[in-house]
């Protein structure tokens, strides 16, 4: 039987703050035709821009996935993408009124409950997969990036990722069914070590942190001082580091939560190749650069 593309039943809201600007937002899906894709709409701009959910709308990767068009700019869509493609939603137009993504708690798991709440229903058309006929790969040597997908005949992935660091060096983590992708890394939050969560406050680029959408690794001895000074930037009474390097502002859902959520941001940014695609990608080392290069790459070679 052919499976038939997706969309939402309902529309749907969800409001926070973005991670780096702050900026406190309404994101909504609304229901969309059949072949329309994925879109982002800027409610908040005259003539409502839209832009598309695809690979050759990337302008930045610096921080999260940055999409643009016409100078018109979305941050951190990542997340949301994710959700999308896991909850298998081919058509949705998203309305958002901030130039970032809610940041939540660093996770899809938000975004996956809004579209259970709106529902999904079946188009009459079929769905459009990219099917994977030869490897095809994306390296970069320097840093020990490889991403590679190969025919399958349905998607999967495995993660790698290494840090050389006490508390985090390697871990993997792997997707065999889609359908898991709900229970298994929907929920996965995204993580820092203490040296970047440092340098992102000295340059004011983390707004919207507040210390619940992230897990902190310290990957160095750090004075009762650095934890206050750390405590009052986030307006916390107190803050600790537990056993294992992490300070106590979460517990893990999975030994291998950062891991798990390098698979999730491959998946969210793999959407951008613009159709659900069949095939087992391998990633090593990945990061937003690398993953929208790779969908780039996969998208002209497919369709073009």
């Amino acid at each position: 039987m052919t499976e038939k593309q997706c969309t939402l039943k309902n529309r749907v809201s969800i409001s926070g703050a973005g991670l780096h600007t702050r900026q406190c937002g309404t994101l909504t899906f609304n229901p969309a035709p059949v072949n329309s894709g994925i879109r982002f709409r800027r409610i908040d701009l005259d003539n409502q821009p839209i832009i598309e959910a695809d690979a050759d709308n990337v302008i930045d990767t610096a921080r999260g996935t940055t999409l643009g068009k016409g100078g018109v700019k979305i941050f951190t869509v990542e997340h949301v993408l994710a959700a999308l493609r896991g909850m298998g939603i081919d058509n949705v137009l998203i309305d958002i009124n901030v130039e970032e993504m809610p940041i939540m708690d660093g996770s899809s798991k938000y975004f996956v409950e809004a579209i259970h709440k709106a529902g999904v229903i079946e188009l009459d058309a079929p769905r459009n997969y990219l099917v994977v006929k030869e490897p095809i790969s994306y390296r970069n040597d320097v840093l020990g990036i490889e991403l590679t997908i190969e025919p399958c005949d349905h998607f999967e992935i495995d993660v790698k990722v290494k840090y050389n660091t006490q508390v985090l060096d390697e871990q993997t983590a792997s997707l065999r069914d889609i359908k898991d992708f709900e229970s298994e890394i929907a929920p996965c939050r995204t993580f820092v070590f203490l040296h970047e969560l440092e340098t992102l406050i000295s340059r004011n680029l983390i707004k919207g942190g507040d210390l619940t959408n992230a897990i902190v690794f310290v990957n160095r001895k750090i004075s009762a001082e650095e934890l206050d000074h750390i405590a009052a930037f986030f307006k916390k009474p107190k803050v600790t580091v537990k056993e294992g390097g992490i300070l106590n502002n979460v517990e893990l859902y999975f030994d291998n939560e950062p891991a798990r959520h390098k698979l999730l941001d491959v998946i969210g940014d793999l959407t951008l190749v613009g159709r659900p695609i069949l095939g087992k990608v391998t990633a090593v080392k990945p990061g937003h650069f690398s993953n929208t290069s790779f969908a780039r790459k996969i998208k002209h070679t497919l369709l073009y």
